[in-house]
This record gives structure tokens, sequence and C-alpha cells, in this order.
């Protein structure tokens, strides 16, 4: 394996865990409500590999706090999908303008966008993911599906942008520190 290889992999770990201690130990939970900053490995990882690296990370990290959390059940597969969303939008949007020779967060407007648009989508998907959850566990009602559904889109929103803010200088030192992906060549 080559050291690039290993940095790389070695990176994805490190984002794993730490999306795994900002949700379980640096979160708010009330209800469905979530005040967390675990998407923060997620944009990083996105910014420095793109979607491929974003999805793993986001579906691992999620797949261990489900199972410190909650234990395996059959709806534990569906609450990966929300998390990874996020990687998969902010890590497309980064590499295609790595193909065009820059950083998607030299562009502050279009990346603060795709932040705010990857946190509405996951929080629809969470939706749908709450949705499914209680109807095959048996414990569906409308309030608890869908009752807070404002609140839980502005959270995720206001949450976004100050996650997007932080990922920024993370994911430059570390670029610099000789992580992620250079630009393709002008």
């Amino acid at each position: 394996m080559s050291m690039s290889k290993t940095k790389r992999l070695s990176t994805d770990a490190v984002l794993t865990a730490l999306y795994l201690v900002l949700a379980m130990f640096v979160t708010i939970k009330t209800g469905n409500l979530r005040f967390s900053f675990a998407s923060l490995p997620i944009v990083v990882c996105a910014l420095l590999y793109g979607p491929a690296d974003a999805c793993i990370v986001a579906a691992l990290g999620e797949f261990m706090n489900q199972m410190l959390g909650y234990g395996f059940t059959v709806t534990t597969p569906l609450w990966l999908v929300p998390p990874a969303i996020r990687g998969l939008i902010i890590g497309l949007t980064a590499a295609a303008a790595l193909k065009k020779g820059t950083r998607l967060e030299k562009n502050p407007a279009k990346y603060y966008s795709i932040c705010i648009l990857a946190a509405i989508v996951t929080t629809l998907a969470n939706t749908g993911v709450i949705w499914l959850d209680s109807i095959i566990m048996g414990y569906y009602t409308f309030a608890y599906v869908f009752g807070d559904f404002l609140v839980r889109l502005v959270t995720g929103i206001i949450t976004a942008a100050l996650v997007g803010i932080i990922a920024v200088p993370v994911s430059s030192a570390l670029e610099k520190s000789g992580f992620g992906q250079a630009p393709a060549a002008q």
C-alpha cells in the first residue's frame, strides 16, 4: 500500500472515530431534535477526498453510533443513509470543483449553499427514516414523526452553516499537511 493510500485510509479512520465521538458525546438530543457537530468529519472528508470516502466515513460512523446507542435492529441500515447523503452531495460538488482546478470552499457562496442544501436533504431523509422506522417498529404518530420537522430543518440549516465555517480551516490545515487531493493543474 502506498503512503498516500495509507494516509487516506488513516484519515478516514480518524474522521470516522471523530464522527462517533461528536455524535455520542457532543450532541444535545430531545425527542427527534438533535443539535450536533457530527457532520463536521463528513464535510471535511468530502472536501479532502470526495464523495466515496465521505459516504464511507458517514456510514461507518453512524453504524457505530447506532450499535452503541441502540444495538442492531431491522431498521439500522436505514439510519446510515441520511449522513451518507450529506457526504455524497458535498463530496460530488467538491470533486466537480477539483476537476475544474479549484476547491469548493474557495467559492464561499457555492460552498455554503451546498452545505445548506445537503442539510435540507439530510433532514428530509432523516424524516423519511423516522417515518419508516416508526411504521416498521410500531410507534407511529403524526406528531412524533412530523411535529417538529420545521424546528429540525432550521436547526439543521444553522448547524450546517456553523459546521461549514469550522470545516474550511480544518480541511485547509489537513491539505497543507499533505492530506487530501490537490486541484488539477490548470
